[in-house]
């Protein structure tokens, strides 16, 4: 693959039920971008998510994964290069013990011995999931869940990383450790989320999804400030974006603004 870009054309995904999900989307996304979907519920998130490894074919428009046309012979090649963290875990977990889980990718790709038990323990390492290793997957919490399934695609050591609503079922704690490690992974990453403070820290750019249709993208923080379209869409400010409900004063990020370093500031 020489770049990891991700180009979408007039994606028009209909239901069989002939409820249109996505009309006409289009948009590109060049490798090093973090990029967040957002949209209230039903304007079409996961749907276009799941078009962009396979797993929902399109009913007209096309999808190029770096140089390939996304179709049925470059979906092995497509899988390899585009790791899918679903929103629900148990989606992704299926295996008798994490470890098995973990390294059902790596063993797919011709793994064994100690490569495929460093690349597991590496994996799960990265999401602070170590001590999990030998444990049944339905014996873990929901935040634990969350971890394992990330790592199962960490695993696969994917170019392109994408994640439906990856805080959901989160605790604080947990959140703000995915947090550091999705600003850590510096591959292309898109995912979409609820959690919008999270999107305003890690993504620089923001699609805004809306009854199917792509109704804005650019930079997060302009998107963020239009509250016309926010309304229009149903979306809010992100809290940090928000008064201070405590003094009633403008804005929590007070002058000057640094990324990453959102505070109060009073």
């Amino acid at each position: 693959m020489s770049h990891h870009i991700v180009e979408v054309k007039n994606l028009r995904h209909v239901y069989p039920d002939g409820t249109a999900a996505l009309r006409e989307v289009s948009f590109r996304i060049t490798h090093g971008e973090s990029v967040a979907i957002i949209g209230a519920n039903g304007a079409g998130k996961s749907t276009l998510l799941l078009h962009l490894n396979g797993y929902l074919p399109p009913s007209a428009g096309e999808i190029r994964i770096g140089d390939l046309p996304l179709n049925q012979g470059t979906l092995p090649e497509i899988r390899r290069t585009v790791g899918m963290v679903f929103q629900d875990p148990d989606d992704q977990l299926f295996m008798p013990t994490v470890y098995d889980d973990v390294a059902f990718g790596p063993v797919n790709l011709g793994l064994s011995g100690a490569e495929l038990e460093s690349c597991v323990t590496a994996a799960l390492e990265r999401v602070g999931a170590g001590h999990l290793v030998k444990k049944a997957p339905y014996h873990l919490s929901g935040g634990e869940k969350k971890r394992v399934a990330i790592a199962t695609v960490l695993a696969m050591s994917p170019d392109i990383l994408v994640m439906d609503e990856p805080t959901s079922g989160l605790d604080p704690y947990a959140r703000r450790q995915l947090i550091g490690l999705l600003r850590e992974f510096h591959h292309t990453k898109i995912f979409t989320s609820h959690d919008l403070d999270m999107v305003l820290e890690l993504c620089e750019r923001t699609i805004v999804l809306d009854g199917g249709e792509v109704r804005a993208d650019g930079p997060t923080r302009e998107i963020f400030r239009n509250e016309a379209l926010l309304a229009e869409c149903r979306l809010e400010k992100p809290l940090s974006m928000q008064g201070c409900p405590v003094c009633g004063s403008g804005s929590l990020l007070g002058p000057p603004f640094e990324k990453g370093k959102a505070g109060h500031h009073h």
